[in-house]
């Protein structure tokens, strides 16, 4: 009854979007079909010489040589790339952006906070959630797609300056289920883009969770800039359960990203969140202003440690973390 539900509302949100975000909805619909076909390839890209040495995070690749290289779209889950041809290392950490690159064909890699820490303050109310840990474990598919897991583990304890008993609460988290495919520029060029369509299903208590499922659509975009800067630009789309009642409204972020490594594999973030979140009982605009440094200090390996700051009264105060990447 639930799942019917959010579909339905799915249905209902894209009717009232423009006709370009309902488009994108119904790709998103088409790719998740195109990618659990083995061996299917959604997207052509540029190659360009690969580079297990020296891994860039979170940047568009630069174009490099123009050589001929192998056809990449052959390799698959079961027929991996070879270590020669896998694209520089990238993670979708530290910042709440995602990059538009998936795991090589057949290669596995997992993201995780060590430990995040959120503050919140609504009113007289506290919330502090812990995230200890937050793994997210990633395969690749195809030379252009990648499917994910996310289930963290997590503590929410909430008390009141009004001298209210506090409460405390322990448990796994909800587990989210995204399919990233890459549409252009996986291995090479200028720009890159890819949408991530995800689906929440509702593992965690009531508490920590909201008994809910829900989804959306996201559409990371990468844009070399002048001076070694990258941008991201990162549009997303969600499907979320009303608060008061077992109906569904839209939820409406936009993510602004720019980076630049400062160092020999070291770089370093700074980004403007928003979130639109369209509840018809409890409507809010959350806003947060980030800032991250990561180092990729072995080739397949980075650690990176990040602090967001709440700029509107509805978003948490603030959020600091640290994390650790690795690929296999």
């Amino acid at each position: 009854m639930i799942a019917s539900k959010f579909l339905m509302s799915v249905v209902a949100i894209a009717a009232g979007l423009s006709s370009s975000a309902a488009f994108a909805a119904a790709m998103a619909i088409a790719v998740c079909v195109a990618s659990s076909l083995p061996g299917a390839a959604l997207a052509d890209s540029v190659d360009k010489s690969p580079s297990n040495e020296t891994p860039v995070v979170k940047k568009a690749r630069k174009t490099g040589e123009r050589k001929a290289k192998p056809d990449k779209n052959q390799y698959w889950l079961l027929k991996p790339t070879p270590l020669d041809q896998m694209r520089s290392f990238s993670t979708d950490r530290p910042t709440k952006s995602n990059v538009p690159y998936t795991v090589d064909a057949g290669h596995v890699q997992y993201e995780t906070d060590l430990t995040n820490f959120t503050h919140q303050v609504t009113g007289p109310t506290r919330t502090d959630t812990l995230l200890l840990p937050n793994p997210t474990f990633k395969v690749g598919v195809t030379n252009n797609v990648d499917f994910e897991v996310n289930v963290p583990f997590a503590g929410v304890r909430t008390y009141n300056t009004a001298g209210l008993p506090s409460t405390s609460l322990w448990g796994i988290g909800d587990t989210y289920l995204r399919s990233k495919v890459n549409l252009w520029g996986n291995d090479g060029g200028d720009t890159a883009a890819a949408i991530i369509p995800y689906v929440k299903a509702p593992s965690a208590p009531i508490g920590i969770g909201n008994g809910a499922v829900e989804g959306g659509l996201i559409g990371p975009v990468a844009f070399n800039l002048p001076n070694s800067f990258t941008l991201l630009l990162v549009p997303e789309i969600d499907v979320l359960k009303n608060n008061l009642n077992n109906d569904y409204h839209g939820n409406y972020v936009f993510d602004v990203n720019l980076s630049r490594e400062v160092i020999k594999n070291v770089t370093a973030y700074v980004e403007l969140w928003s979130d639109y979140n369209a509840d018809p009982a409890a409507r809010a605009t959350l806003m947060s202003l980030d800032a991250a440094v990561a180092w990729v200090f072995l080739p397949n390996t980075q650690v990176d440690v990040g602090a967001n700051f709440g700029l509107t009264s509805a978003t948490p105060m603030v959020q600091i973390y640290a994390g650790l990447s690795q690929r296999f």
